[in-house]
């Protein structure tokens, strides 16, 4: 959720824009959660126009005292499975609308999704055209036979997040209890309180793969040399450097922690900003009435 609130905290500020979200998570309180998220930072205005993506079946089907505050004190428009899309096709579609070379996936759970996407017909090329890179974080072990699918067909760049790279920056919960304060209700703070008896700070590796994939080149953290990624079958992930490789591992930079932390409790904390989907027309203005000078009089 956190992740979520620092995308759209980007998106706000017209740094990126976030397409489609899509849940792993089988269950209609995971798409509402993310939906209602969405519809907050819309703040009434237009957001995304594609639905959130949802399998119909697999793992962790459970809800969650998380998604159960998120979906019954929200506003969403998750009531039923129609209200959903299927997962790899709405991410296909949502790659083919997109300039080539300028999108980036982000995955903040398992892979299953991506595995998904990968394996539908035809979608690797709009994968290799569009998608400049697949920007993963360690939830390998949820989902091994789809991480082993994803790092073995993926056809572009990917890079991994590992969990050490955020191990010093924890999200406070201070800035859940002051920075949000702007709303009275608030899907993050909900889930915040929800997930974990207060107060606690939380883990911040979502939200590094969030930050890397929109400022790449801010220089918040460090990259490694070009290899190849794999993951064995107890889901530890493995990297082999190689001139030839089009992988990368996202590594940390102590120098960066304090700066990492201001931007993610500002990012996330934001106001929403309302976005149309059309510039209102610009009304005629009046130009100012401009006297010629009167003639010369000859003496």
């Amino acid at each position: 959720m956190l992740a979520l609130a620092l995308l759209y905290g980007l998106d706000g500020k017209n740094e990126c824009r976030a397409v489609v979200v899509t849940t792993s998570k089988p269950n209609l309180k995971s798409a509402a959660a993310c939906d209602a998220v969405s519809k907050f930072y819309a703040a009434g205005g237009f957001a995304r126009v594609l639905p959130v993506g949802m399998p119909e079946t697999g793992k962790d089907s459970e809800s969650t005292p998380l998604l159960d505050a998120v979906a019954a004190k929200h506003d969403h428009g998750i009531k039923q499975l129609n209200d959903t899309a299927d997962v790899a096709a709405v991410m296909r579609n949502a790659l083919t609308a997109q300039v080539d070379g300028n999108s980036v996936i982000v995955v903040v759970g398992p892979l299953t999704n991506a595995a998904s996407l990968v394996e539908l017909a035809g979608t690797r090329e709009w994968i290799s055209k569009k998608a400049k890179a697949l920007v993963f974080t360690d939830h390998i072990k949820e989902d091994v036979a789809a991480a082993k699918q994803v790092l073995k067909a993926w056809p572009g760049p990917l890079v991994f997040v590992p969990s050490d790279v955020s191990r010093d920056i924890q999200y406070p919960s201070s800035s859940i209890e002051k920075d949000f304060a702007y709303a009275s209700k608030h899907p993050i703070v909900d889930a915040y309180k929800a997930y974990k008896s207060m107060p606690y700070d939380a883990p911040t590796g979502d939200m590094a793969a969030v930050l890397y994939a929109v400022r790449e080149k801010e220089g918040y953290f460090r990259l490694s040399a070009a290899g190849t990624l794999s993951v064995d079958d107890g889901g530890s992930v493995k990297f082999a450097e190689s001139a030839d490789g089009k992988d990368r591992m996202l590594l940390p930079d102590p120098a960066q922690n304090e700066r990492i932390l201001k931007a993610y409790t500002e990012l996330a904390s934001a106001k929403p900003v309302v976005r149309q989907r059309f510039r209102p027309p610009v009304a005629d203005e009046k130009k100012p009435e401009v006297k010629q000078p009167e003639a010369e009089k000859k003496p």
